[in-house]
């Protein structure tokens, strides 16, 4: 026979139960705009101001998908952010890793200044920025270039990248380096085989941070570049609303698409985010 559960059991149960009905409620509220937005997009043309509720409309169809592929720029729009988004997130890692690396391991002149200087940085509302950041663009004969847009976009994301990369090796203890250096290694290969392998986890959410805040930009890309070869989807779907007159069904098409290399590249770094900070040095 079963043993009747205990007052401490059934205290768990329920509580497990308002957790779990709350993490349910929770996504079912952010899920749910997304699915609007999906019905939207499945609309035929003489539906999109319906006021019908349901997730898949009467007489869905994906016409509007064939569409905005077929008559728009959009692949090319995808490709643009694609390139600028994946380069800005590596050489803003890569920058802010070593960066973060001196801030944290070496004392020299003007380290405090410096950490100073990068935290207030991130006080400035980003509007504030667009002025000196398309100057320097100018200046640079960088206007309407990938390149253009790598350095902005590099520029204003590595100081979050190396508060947080600094703050994470701070947590790693020196007595792993050191019993490298003692092994024979550098000071580049303690930091190449030692820190980066254990900082896994920031250096995932470094990334992370750099590729949505570059993947969704809008203001620095329209003042950057002006020819719609190479246009962002930012400012691609922007081109779908006229004066008077907003294509919503190809709007929430492009809407869905461009959520999936987000979705695939978290989903892909999620494995990293959890691991834990001393993963790696109990291996071999």
């Amino acid at each position: 026979m079963k043993k009747p559960m205990t007052a401490h059991q059934k205290e768990r149960m329920v509580r497990y139960f308002f957790i779990h009905a709350g993490l349910i409620i929770c996504a079912a509220l952010f899920v749910y705009p997304l699915l609007r937005i999906f019905s939207v997009s499945l609309r035929p043309g003489d539906k999109l101001f319906s006021t019908d509720l349901s997730l898949i409309p009467a007489g869905a169809t994906f016409t509007a998908y064939a569409s905005l592929l077929k008559d728009t720029m959009f692949l090319r729009w995808l490709w643009n952010s694609l390139v600028i988004t994946l380069a800005t997130s590596l050489i803003g890692v890569s920058l802010a890793s070593t960066a973060a690396y001196a801030f944290s391991r070496f004392r020299f002149p003007g380290k405090k200044a410096g950490l100073i200087l990068l935290l207030s940085s991130q006080m400035i509302p980003a509007g504030m920025l667009i002025l000196p950041l398309f100057l320097m663009i100018m200046k640079l004969g960088l206007m309407n270039s990938y390149l253009g847009m790598i350095i902005a976009y590099s520029v204003s994301s590595l100081p979050f990248s190396i508060w947080i990369l600094k703050g994470y090796y701070d947590t790693i203890p020196r007595s792993l380096e050191e019993a490298a250096l003692v092994d024979g290694t550098s000071q580049v290969g303690a930091f190449w085989r030692i820190i980066l392998p254990l900082s896994t986890p920031a250096l995932s959410i470094a990334f992370l941070f750099n590729f949505t805040t570059a993947w969704n930009e809008y203001l620095v890309a329209r003042v950057v570049l002006f020819s719609a070869k190479q246009y962002t989807w930012t400012l691609g779907l922007f081109e779908l609303q006229g004066q008077y007159i907003t294509q919503w069904g190809m709007f929430a098409a492009g809407s869905m698409l461009v959520t999936i290399p987000v979705l695939a590249v978290f989903l892909y770094s999620s494995k990293w985010l959890i691991s834990g900070l001393t993963l790696g040095s109990v291996k071999g």
